[in-house]
């Protein structure tokens, strides 16, 4: 039996947990926006080499995040959560100090560790080892805290490039994971089931269940995909279909508010239904969106990023939510680092494939995006309500 923290316990876990993921996320995902072309100019490089090595980063976690999630489900959260703080803060410091590529190339290397096993799979896991199949609540409440995460990150990356360079925010990023995230993550509790229990139970759905945890990662790796591209490339997009710079920045802009809103959509309303019915609304918005953008031109710019934005907010609570309706609590870790795996390969992709295919059909590209978002839409057609008790 796993035991169970009382609704009052829960505000200050969800609190602590969602600020040190925000600034797991703020540190790590997003100061290549920022950081990436002073570093790049500093050694010498171009930035591209700066994004590959950021690439590299979200391959690693891929590779060490089915792992991350076993030592959560045998253990519980809080150990690997407080590793994270320190492997970020490593990461961080070898940033700073780097003046050749191979420092800088292994500096990432360590951030991509960190992420691993200190993202939202690793929180999910934590708040799942908690609660059990009573999580969903409390993993959509870390994503609206987490959801602010660029919104306080490229503000204050920025003020500390512009007061003191781009080696000491590395370092203040640093300093903020040891002594802000790493004591708040020290706060949240334990949980020790048996582990031999759990263990049994992944292995036996593993068996029975091979055919959902296909589709699931194909809408995991579709969705991801379409989320990182659109973030690297939206503004283009929107000038491919008339809408001025000012009109495409402005609508980009309404994109991180979009998911907030959602995701309070959920948490209250859509708290009600299976994750299921959430996921498919949330995955069929974007081909909506994208219909909407060709039908109408630069004038539906920001109805494009509105729908997209809701959407991608629900899905981010969604895929910690949907695996555990649909696989139970047990093993739960190990499965979604396995869900997620090929989600960060194509993430390391994406700005890449779809910039590529924007410079050579210009707005047609977004039938891309639109398909891979439908192919997401039909799997989850496709899969079938479960609930398993634990």
């Amino acid at each position: 039996m796993i035991p169970r923290l009382s609704p009052a316990r829960r505000g200050p876990v969800v609190a602590a947990l969602g600020t040190a993921m925000t600034v797991s996320w703020a540190s790590s995902y997003y100061i290549p926006a920022v950081l990436a072309a002073p570093m790049a100019h500093d050694l010498g490089l171009s930035p591209v080499w700066v994004f590959g090595a950021f690439s590299m980063a979200l391959v690693v976690s891929a590779i060490v995040g089915p792992c991350a999630g076993a030592r959560i489900d045998g253990t519980g959260g809080r150990g690997v959560l407080i590793l994270s703080n320190l492997v970020f803060a490593t990461g961080l410091v070898l940033l700073a100090i780097a003046h050749t590529p191979l420092v800088l190339f292994t500096g990432w290397a360590v951030i991509g560790l960190g992420m691993g096993i200190g993202l939202y799979e690793a929180g999910f896991a934590t708040l799942t080892a908690i609660y059990g199949k009573e999580a969903r609540a409390p993993i959509t409440g870390i994503t609206l805290i987490a959801g602010f995460a660029s919104t306080v990150g490229w503000p204050l990356s920025g003020l500390m490039l512009a007061t003191w360079g781009w080696r000491e925010a590395c370092l203040g990023w640093a300093l903020i994971h040891l002594c802000l995230a790493l004591p708040l993550n020290a706060m949240l509790p334990h949980r020790m089931a048996a582990p031999h229990v759990a263990g049994q139970r992944a292995t036996e759905l593993s068996r029975t269940s091979k055919w959902a945890m296909v589709l699931l990662a194909l809408v995991f790796a579709a969705t991801t995909f379409n989320a990182t591209a659109m973030a690297a490339h939206l503004p283009g997009l929107l000038q491919h279909a008339g809408a001025s710079t000012a009109v495409a920045i402005a609508a980009g802009a309404l994109i991180g508010p979009a998911q907030v809103a959602a995701r309070m959509f959920e948490f209250s309303l859509l708290r009600q239904f299976h994750p299921l019915s959430s996921a498919r609304l949330a995955a069929v918005a974007h081909p909506v969106a994208a219909v909407t953008l060709v039908t109408f031109g630069g004038p539906a710019a920001f109805a494009f990023a509105l729908l997209h934005g809701a959407g991608n907010g629900i899905l981010t609570i969604v895929k910690g939510t949907l695996p555990l309706a649909v696989f139970g609590a047990a093993g739960y870790g190990q499965r979604l680092g396995w869900l997620n795996a090929p989600a960060r390969i194509l993430q390391a992709a994406a700005p890449l494939a779809f910039g590529a295919a924007l410079a050579t059909w210009g707005l047609s590209a977004i039938w891309l995006a639109a398909g891979i978002g439908m192919a997401a839409t039909v799997a989850l057609v496709l899969l079938k309500h479960s609930n398993r008790p634990d």
